[in-house]
């Protein structure tokens, strides 16, 4: 039988020797993956470090890290990590980034730690188990409609076919553009996540899914009672084609104008 409790720890751990890392250490060197995109110095510096202890401590589980991808077992218990969730954002100096680390078992994230490394805070969840910010119970908001609410984006698509994968993204920020209290794109997917599980903001919408990127505040968003789907509203996996998430109240509203935006694009 798997010790969350223990595995929680140790995930914990990793994730405060790469917060450490990320604050004392600078993006001297930044490595280019593609149009408006490139991961720094740091991010690799994290991956290798978290890599090698977590190989240490868990040697029956497996890796998936996002600058290196897969090494160690190869069975249904995966770590998920993405170094710096926001590399951008750490790059030119911003403090909204993230270190995101789960346990995902197949498609599910069952365990997951997010850790703001400039804004002192901590978030982890367990299956079954809620979700914390720094030891304290956390929970989505209720919001009576998106008029009500905070609303955060991904970022914009950039690379090739950004101009087509764009349009949905548009297409919704104009939507909410009129209808949300705000609009906000933090660049970090983590974040997004966490703030919804606390109550910050009432939803948020990627249209992208990647397990590094979401699987750590996909189970600290739903322990804390948010629904989090698909665009066709099933119940969203590690395959999920994007990312949905809101409180309960105001999921049917989201999800209708995501899925007004998505037909937009094949129009």
């Amino acid at each position: 039988m798997t010790d969350l409790q223990a595995l929680l720890a140790t995930a914990v751990s990793a994730a405060d020797r790469a917060a450490d890392t990320i604050r004392t250490r600078l993006p001297v060197e930044l490595t280019g993956k593609g149009d408006r995109d490139y991961a720094s110095n740091v991010d690799y510096d994290v991956e290798r470090d978290v890599r090698t202890f977590l190989a240490k401590v868990t040697p029956a589980i497996g890796f998936l890290g996002e600058e290196e991808g897969r090494t160690g077992a190869d069975g249904e218990l995966q770590w998920a990590l993405d170094p710096i969730d926001g590399t951008v954002n750490f790059a030119n100096a911003l403090p909204l980034c993230a270190v995101s680390l789960a346990l995902v078992d197949g498609d599910t994230p069952i365990l997951g730690v997010i850790h703001l490394p400039f804004l002192g805070n901590l978030y982890t969840a367990i299956q079954g188990q809620g979700a914390y910010r720094r030891g304290q119970r956390i929970h989505v908001g209720s919001p009576a409609s998106v008029h009500d609410s905070i609303v955060s984006i991904g970022d914009y698509a950039v690379g090739e076919g950004a101009d087509r994968r764009n349009i949905p993204r548009l297409a919704l920020t104009e939507q909410l553009a009129g209808k949300a209290l705000r609009v906000r794109m933090f660049g970090s997917a983590a974040i997004d996540l966490a703030w919804l599980a606390e109550g910050i903001t009432g939803a948020m919408v990627m249209f992208s899914n990647k397990p590094w990127d979401t699987a750590a505040g996909v189970i600290i968003a739903r322990e804390a009672g948010a629904s989090v789907v698909d665009v066709d509203g099933s119940p969203h996996t590690m395959r999920s084609s994007a990312t949905i998430a809101a409180a309960p109240t105001i999921l049917d509203e989201v999800l209708a104008m995501v899925q007004e935006a998505t037909s937009a694009a094949v129009a």
